[in-house]
């Protein structure tokens, strides 16, 4: 079987933002949205990017999509790195790499109908208009599940599922292969949750995309990831192949997180880890940012030392004092 090559290499990652104070307003340390990330995406499958908020998830995104600027790291793309490319070489980018939002009623313009806002990237990056924009338009919104009668109305018109639709045909308007997820059904109905997941799942299959998929709920990320990595406080503290994660947990937080997932039998015998404390970007830059709320940090490093990722079994990286040293 041939492997798939990376289409997304994310390498040292770094995200900083300033914090400023004091009476003349000077920097006086950085927030670490993002500190030292780094991942590989294979062309064609779903690489998925969990934890709570303020894990620096869709941070990671706007990097990659070069919303934002890195601070440091390299980010390369088919190849190329597009961690500082110029404005014209960035629009030419656009149409290889888009994004599905959150909210789905947020991201379309409410004055503009659903036929303008799919036929918008089509006029800026292929410079197509009149009737061929309108049946290209028109094949999109037949594709993501979308009727003709719906050429000529307004987002207000149509449910969060349909909302949705609209925007992932807008993003396939220009033929990409990467799209990034931010968290594409936490505003939807659980219902509908299934059919834009299932609809995903096929466009993926049909034009063979490539998924980075960023999302807090679980559920979601086994039922669309091929690889996942749990992200805590803007460092990755694990990465395995899906199940791998799920069946075989080996970081507290990761533990933690699959004990929170409700168990469908009720005779189902399975103890909750209770994560102590809230989420504090504080921790001792020196130790483990995890320490603190940790239910298994019995060593006196875990507090002083920042703990590597490192492999601890075949593709399965954990960032862990308790699993250092244990056999690749």
């Amino acid at each position: 079987m041939k492997e798939s090559r990376n289409l997304l290499e994310v390498n040292n990652l770094k995200k900083y933002f300033p914090i400023r104070g004091g009476l003349l307003n000077r920097k006086i340390d950085d927030f670490r949205a993002v500190d030292d990330v780094s991942f590989n995406l294979p062309e064609g499958k779903t690489f998925g990017l969990v934890g709570e908020s303020g894990s620096g998830k869709t941070t990671i995104g706007k990097c990659v999509l070069r919303l934002l600027e890195p601070s440091a790291g390299q980010i390369i793309y088919n190849g190329q790195d597009i961690t500082h490319i110029k404005a014209n070489e960035l629009r030419r980018l656009r149409s290889d790499i888009q994004m599905i939002y959150q909210s789905p009623a947020a991201s379309l313009n409410g004055r503009m109908t659903v036929g303008q806002i799919i036929g918008e990237p089509l006029w800026i990056h292929e410079k197509l208009n009149g009737n061929r924009a309108r049946d290209r338009v028109l094949e999109l919104m037949n594709v993501v599940g979308l009727k003709e009668e719906h050429y000529y109305r307004y987002p207000h018109e149509f449910s969060g599922g349909q909302q949705q639709r609209i925007g992932i045909a807008r993003a396939l308007a220009v033929q990409p292969k990467l799209l990034v997820l931010d968290e594409p059904t936490s505003a939807l109905d659980v219902s509908v949750q299934a059919q834009i997941l299932n609809l995903l799942q096929d466009l993926q299959d049909q034009f063979n995309l490539t998924y980075l998929f960023i999302s807090h709920d679980l559920g979601v990320v086994r039922y669309m990831c091929d690889e996942v990595a749990l992200l805590y406080l803007g460092k990755i503290v694990e990465v395995a192949e899906t199940e791998t994660i799920f069946e075989q947990p080996k970081h507290p937080y990761t533990q933690a997180l699959i004990s929170a997932i409700p168990e469908p039998d009720p005779d189902a015998m399975s103890e909750e880890i209770i994560i102590q404390g809230d989420l504090s970007h504080t921790f001792p830059k020196n130790g483990c940012p995890f320490a603190p709320r940790c239910h298994a940090a019995k060593l006196d490093k875990c507090e002083t030392v920042v703990p590597p990722l490192l492999q601890v079994d075949q593709q399965h990286l954990v960032s862990c004092h308790l699993h250092q040293g244990e056999p690749a």
